[in-house]
């Protein structure tokens, strides 16, 4: 989670109830209602059940696995809506955690909340969820015990669980973690972050089993129960009639109210539009700015949220091999691409003409805003070709070269055409190949297969979370890293931001580290264009919580928290014709 640098300002990590002079402010919204199924549209297919295995392809075990830690149900969202994955440090709350505190600057200590269960299922059967299941979920994610002597192949590279020595259980309700480190900001944000690798698995799963890879043995301790998974097409999970918790808005009432969601594969935004319209889905998200203005027309009943990007849109080299080990080359293709032009003619004027480095822009007060960017470095963004195939010439291609991208389908395909059309103007033959998105995921993230370029929803550049992770996205060997860029002077802004004494200290290296990724041109940068969440009326308690349901990167973070409070008006659902 997004650190302010002072000391952690939770109170064990209880938090007070906000009213308003005049009553809750979730006053409003009604009372909720028990019952109701929540249909939601997702546009990747569901590939994973086991944290162990990576975040990279779409799951949805975090309805069944929970964390230690969520969010504050309580705060009013026009002081923090959740649309955003950073999240401050007075949103956050314990949830398996009860409280949790520093014991001394190298050791964190978690009191495991009393009272909850595992799902009655095999091979669980409803016994009690205690210190010794999170000790078992770090040992096997991070080889630090439980018969794990490797981390996961998809955490090894997890920056700050380097620091972490030990986890251990002195007693049934206490989990201790050693730390090398004395950073409360990289302890915090390794342990509270929106990820889905923090989720906890049951041992018993793994020990019969092996892992929690096949959906049949999916347990956890969530409000849902996975109970059917059709490939490729849907997955359906049910109400846990002996889950834990309360809601904290009315805490007479026991969680869940939904008696189910379903989750709907569907690849395509005008399918997904339809059956939007014939109120079969109940929420999307990832729509378009275009087919969002076409649905505000047609069907201005049914609500929408705008979303600032979670990334920028770019173009993605391997910086390993030729022609883009050379910075002429990808200096080029940035200077090949009229972003003002594609601002003005394709997004018609709803898209900032302006290139990203690093940080988002929406992150006020972190990293390199376009407005502070030297001139020089402007000149280097600004449409060029002449200059493009200059340094094409210098580089050794005075004819220009042929070359491929690899696109995940879910991207824009209309927007990539049009960068191809600007490569070809300077002599940059691309060939467009195009992968669904858990194949592009094995193909580029996994297999490292790709040999040119690549293209994802999610890129390298404009990150809004935590700056400390934000220093991973190219660090040397990183998982993510499949532009494959090492280059010492990156990957030593991570550390030094490990190591500021305070948020100005880290917000100079971020600066620096912004400035560092423009100048190198590890990735072309296009724009960063918003998107859409479409959501029935009938819907309550969801007003866009990044991660409640759907995300960007196709997996659903909160799956176990948002929906558990969310509420179906059925009466109103009846009312509309549905």
């Amino acid at each position: 989670m997004f650190r302010n640098g002072k000391s952690c300002l939770h109170h064990k990590g209880r938090f007070m109830e906000k009213k308003t002079t005049n009553g809750n402010w979730w006053d409003k919204l009604g009372n909720p209602q028990y019952g109701g199924e929540l249909n939601i549209r997702t546009n990747r297919r569901i590939a994973n059940f086991d944290p162990y295995f990576g975040v990279h392809l779409t799951q949805i075990y975090t309805a069944w696995m929970e964390k230690m830690f969520a969010l504050d149900w309580l705060m009013d969202p026009a002081i923090n809506d959740f649309r955003e994955g950073e999240k401050p440090d007075n949103t956050i709350r314990g949830h398996l955690a009860e409280s949790y505190e520093f014991a001394d600057p190298y050791t964190f200590v978690v009191h495991v909340r009393k009272g909850v269960h595992w799902q009655n299922l095999p091979p669980a059967n409803g016994r009690e969820f205690v210190a010794d299941d999170i000790v078992f979920h770090f040992h096997r994610m991070y080889g630090l015990g439980s018969g794990y002597t490797k981390p996961s192949p998809a955490r090894a590279d997890v920056v700050a669980f380097k620091e972490l020595i030990s986890v251990t259980a002195p007693d049934k309700y206490t989990v201790v973690f050693k730390w090398k480190t004395t950073s409360r900001e990289l302890i915090l944000d390794a342990l509270q972050e929106i990820g889905t690798s923090l989720c906890i698995e049951n041992p018993e799963v793994v020990k019969q089993y092996g892992d929690t890879r096949d959906w049949h043995h999916a347990v956890g301790t969530g409000p849902l129960m996975l109970k059917d998974f059709v490939q490729d097409v849907s997955a359906t999970v049910v109400r846990n009639p002996d889950y834990w918790g309360h809601d904290e808005r009315h805490p007479e009432n026991k969680l869940p109210y939904l008696d189910a969601l379903k989750f709907y594969v569907i690849l395509d935004q005008e399918k997904t539009l339809a059956e939007m319209r014939a109120g079969r889905i109940d929420v999307a998200d990832q729509i378009s700015p275009v087919l969002a203005q076409e649905l505000r027309k047609t069907n201005p009943e049914i609500l929408q949220i705008a979303h600032p990007a979670n990334t920028a849109a770019t173009i993605d080299p391997r910086n390993d091999r030729p022609p883009f080990n050379d910075i002429r080359v990808r200096r080029a293709m940035q200077l090949a691409i009229d972003l003002q032009g594609i601002a003005k003619n394709y997004y018609k004027g709803s898209v900032e003409p302006i290139p990203s480095s690093l940080t988002s822009r929406n992150m006020k007060g972190w990293g390199l805003p376009w407005e502070e960017w030297p001139q020089d470095l402007k000149d280097q963004y600004a449409y060029n070709p002449t200059l493009a195939k200059k340094l094409l010439t210098e580089a050794g291609y005075p004819h220009g070269f042929k070359t491929n991208i690899i696109a995940d389908t879910t991207g824009d395909m209309v927007l990539l055409d049009i960068v191809r059309q600007y490569f070809k103007d300077v002599g940059i033959d691309m060939e467009i190949r195009m992968l669904e998105s858990t194949e592009w995921i094995k193909y580029v993230l996994t297999e490292r297969k790709h040999d040119q370029l690549a293209q994802r929803t999610v890129s390298p550049l404009g990150h809004g979370y935590e700056p400390i992770r934000q220093l991973s996205r190219l660090h040397t060997g990183y998982s993510s890293n499949y532009l494959m860029v090492s280059d010492p002077v990156f990957d030593a802004f991570q550390p030094a931001a490990i190591a500021a004494p305070d948020e100005q200290a880290r917000k100079k290296v971020l600066r620096d580290a912004n400035e560092y990724v423009a100048r190198q041109h590890f990735s072309i940068s296009l724009l960063s264009p918003g998107s859409f969440t479409v959501y029935q009326p009938w819907l309550k308690g969801f007003h866009g919580q990044f991660g409640a349901v759907c995300s960007a990167a196709g997996s659903p973070q909160m799956l176990f928290f948002y929906p558990a409070r969310f509420w179906i008006d059925r009466d109103l659902k009846k009312k509309m014709g549905h």
